[in-house]
């Protein structure tokens, strides 16, 4: 190799440790700024309004409106936490006997959501692409421990409520429920909470405004899960209202 050609090299990977640094900077400065202040927008809100506009659709728009946890009713924290990770107050970001069954399921095509906690969830929504792929689970690793080390349990709960995907163009408790219910979030009964939290695994595909069977029989599920859970107290046991 000549001297050129190394100098050349040498020149890309001092730009692409600057780069990868000020990621880093970038990240942790999100972690520590949106651990008081509501978050505007989401890297998946930025990445399917991208989308759109490259696809030629000009008329989706990535909709949210933020409100804080006293403005969500209880009915939707605990359904989410009923539906997507039932260890969410205990653990540390990942559910390891969630992992764990994933791993002894692979056979079987199990789904890698089902291991995903509601801390990797927030993570990736805001700070990171859609898509499956082990280099974003692995940034999504990282990130995860950042907010969970930084943002108490309440803190990444109303985030995850404020920039999950609920429909198209739809992200975030209060933007659903306005669109599908014609109400403020506070106001979500148990039922209609249930309903929002059974599209999240695939919030393009079930609708909350025209549920399938399955997704009915999800919110059945989901509202047993909350009974089951203790309702209200559980949340105010946890301290997350």
């Amino acid at each position: 190799m000549s001297r050129r050609q190394n100098s050349r090299l040498a020149r890309i990977k001092t730009w692409f440790f600057r780069l990868l640094l000020g990621m880093v900077g970038l990240w942790l400065s999100g972690i520590v700024i949106f651990a008081f202040v509501p978050i505007p927008f989401s890297a998946v809100m930025a990445e399917r309004q991208l989308g759109a506009w490259f696809s030629g659709d000009f008329r989706y728009i990535a909709h949210s409106d933020w409100v804080g946890m006293p403005e969500i009713s209880p009915w939707m924290a605990l359904a989410v936490i009923a539906s997507e990770d039932q260890h969410f107050p205990t653990h540390w970001g990942f559910d390891v006997v969630a992992i764990q069954s994933v791993l002894d399921g692979e056979g079987k095509k199990k789904a890698m959501r089902g291991a995903s906690t509601l801390s990797q969830q927030t993570a990736k929504n805001v700070f990171l692409w859609d898509g499956r792929s082990w280099v974003r689970k692995g940034l999504e690793a990282g990130l995860t421990l950042g907010i969970e080390t930084v943002w108490s349990k309440r803190r990444i709960l109303t985030v995850y409520l404020n920039v999950a995907e609920m429909g198209n163009g739809i992200f975030g408790v209060e933007a659903a429920a306005q669109r599908y219910f014609h109400k403020p979030a506070g106001r979500l009964t148990a039922s209609e909470a249930a309903l929002l939290a059974a599209v999240l695994p695939n919030p393009v595909l079930f609708r909350a405004d025209a549920p399938s069977a399955y997704v009915r029989q999800r919110q059945q599920w989901i509202l047993r899960q909350m009974r089951q859970l203790g309702g209200e107290d559980f949340l105010r046991q946890h301290k997350l209202r």
